[in-house]
């Protein structure tokens, strides 16, 4: 089962006892279609008191990034008090929330931004959605568009057993040193190149179907852009912006080098290893600092789809982490600019919560108007609407009684 872990952001596949219910619905396929029996390989004591009565829901143990992304867009604003059928742990949605406001999607109020406006719009993970957005910015937009596409499906390339060499001599053949990003648009603009192909996929070792339905979501993402006036521009072979663009959106999960093969988060210190299947692992040198796509946990903690960036990248696009130290500045300037931020934070949220504050009173007071004029409308029979003071459906009804 994969289980999110808000502390350290990173999925984790967990081996978990089968819930009474799972284990419920198993045996009922037995026999459905056809004569079946089940054999439950475990004790009745073990199904009655070690398993749960019903599996735990994904929204309790996933990433709720899109979600707290949605709800806000809905102007639904205390989300930790909103009404979920099974609400999740409140730590997951701080980190959300907390995620957002790096992203620039929500603001020092907690408010939408504009940028988290034109990401909500995109049904894809926000930090996708903002590696589109920094790609229309720095110029990049079409090689970004594919990239998020292939990241979108499941992974292209197979390994058969019986042709393993082959197979990886094939996947070398695609290999960008400083991305596996960079990697995964190099293989479809080869696919692009070479017609769309499946049997140049088949000698390459490449799932065309996958490629198939990259295919499919890049159009309709790009007719999500073309919607929202996002500039589809390329930036031909100048690849290094394409590497900003993912750092844009990915900088949170910097790592830096280590060992060989071995990296540790820029933020949490959480050991981050290379998998031997990236582009980087192979290579005569190991960059210094990486950005990866997400974390998992199965053997060892594996970052995928990894990307080498500059650090001053991170600086620029990620200034609430990481900062170039002046030669001339020290401690206590840092601590002092600190301070200024926090209390220029807090003048801000107090500003926002004086606009609410009004908001509020002023629906209040239309509200109240509302009420009023409807507690002092006169029902009048045969009008089609209510009037206040005169009566005039009913004076011309009694006219036409009198014959007047």
């Amino acid at each position: 089962m994969k289980v999110y872990n808000p502390k350290m952001g990173m999925d984790a596949l967990q081996v978990f006892p089968v819930s009474q219910a799972a284990a419920g619905q198993r045996a009922g396929r037995a026999g459905r279609t056809g004569p079946g029996t089940c054999y439950r390989l475990y004790t009745e004591s073990a199904y009655r008191h070690e398993m749960l009565n019903m599996s735990v829901p994904e929204i309790q143990r996933t990433n709720l990034a899109n979600v707290v992304l949605l709800l806000k867009s809905l102007n639904v604003d205390d989300i930790l008090d909103f009404g979920f059928m099974d609400p999740p742990p409140k730590a997951n949605i701080l980190n959300s929330m907390y995620q957002l406001w790096i992203l620039g999607a929500l603001d020092n109020t907690g408010a939408l931004t504009p940028t988290g406006r034109h990401m909500v719009e995109f049904p894809l993970e926000p930090a996708l959605a903002k590696m589109l957005l920094a790609g229309a910015e720095l110029g990049c937009s079409h090689e970004v568009l594919t990239i998020v596409s292939m990241l979108s499906v499941p992974p292209v390339f197979f390994r058969p057993n019986d042709r393993a060499e082959e197979s990886d001599a094939a996947r070398e053949k695609f290999f960008i040193p400083e991305s596996d990003h960079l990697t995964l648009l190099h293989v479809y603009q080869q696919w692009k190149n070479n017609g769309y192909r499946t049997d140049w996929c088949d000698r390459h070792y490449l799932h065309a179907k996958g490629l198939r339905k990259a295919k499919e979501v890049r159009q309709q993402l790009g007719d999500i852009m073309t919607q929202q006036k996002v500039p589809i521009v390329s930036c031909g072979h100048e690849w290094d912006v394409v590497r900003k663009a993912i750092c844009s959106a990915y900088f949170q999960n910097a790592a830096k080098f280590k060992s060989i093969g071995e990296y540790v988060n820029c933020r949490t210190g959480m050991p981050a290893h290379m998998h031997p299947s990236s582009a980087l692992y192979g290579l005569g040198y190991t960059p210094d600092y990486v950005v990866y796509h997400e974390l998992v946990m199965t053997s060892k903690e594996y970052m995928q789809c990894v990307t080498a960036v500059e650090p001053e990248w991170l600086a620029e696009l990620g200034p609430m982490f990481f900062s170039v130290k002046d030669a001339h500045s020290s401690r206590l300037d840092a601590r002092k600019k600190e301070r200024e931020h926090k209390v220029s934070m807090a003048a801000e949220y107090k500003v926002a919560e004086a606009k609410k504050a009004d908001a509020l009173a002023a629906l209040a007071a239309k509200e109240e108007a509302i009420r009023a004029r409807e507690r002092d409308a006169i029902a009048t029979p045969g009008s089609r609407r209510p009037t206040t003071g005169s009566t005039p459906g009913a004076s011309a009804a009694r006219k036409r009684l009198l014959g007047l």
